[in-house]
């Protein structure tokens, strides 16, 4: 149940452009992380290239893309493997959907307690308690 926030600019942009990237950023976190596409909710955000420097320089002026990805995951979910992989995917599917990326391109894995991180009300420590209560109750009536 992933929370991710992309910021991208790119000197190529076209109309379905955020749709690709929510539909690229969701395959990858289930392909790559495991994790379940209904439950990940994803914010895409434009930011004018002469808003974004990178290198001391507004990308306007270096005709080059770039994309800031931060993803929230419950804590001891994914391997450092799982995760190394994940930001290697992501860089290489950006650079095809914005063309080349600066260096300066961010994608940052936060694992947050499952104590301290949730959706729907509850976090993530209380769906694992309850999943578990449920699982003992059934092979009890079983």
């Amino acid at each position: 149940m992933p929370l991710i926030t992309v910021h991208y600019s790119t000197p190529r942009p076209s109309p379905s452009l955020k749709t690709e990237i929510a539909a690229a950023v969701s395959r990858l976190s289930s392909d790559v992380l495991h994790k379940d596409p209904k439950v990940t909710a994803i914010i895409v955000q434009e930011v004018n290239a002469a808003d974004w420097f990178a290198g001391g320089r507004p990308l306007a002026t270096q005709n080059l893309a770039s994309v800031w990805l931060d993803i929230h995951i419950t804590d001891g979910t994914n391997t450092k493997d799982e995760k190394a992989a994940f930001v290697a995917a992501v860089f290489t599917r950006f650079g095809e959907l914005l063309g080349q990326l600066h260096e300066e391109s961010y994608i940052h894995v936060h694992e947050v307690r499952a104590d301290a991180y949730g959706y729907g009300g509850l976090t993530q420590e209380r769906r694992y308690i309850a999943a578990k209560l449920s699982a003992a109750q059934q092979g009890n009536a079983a």
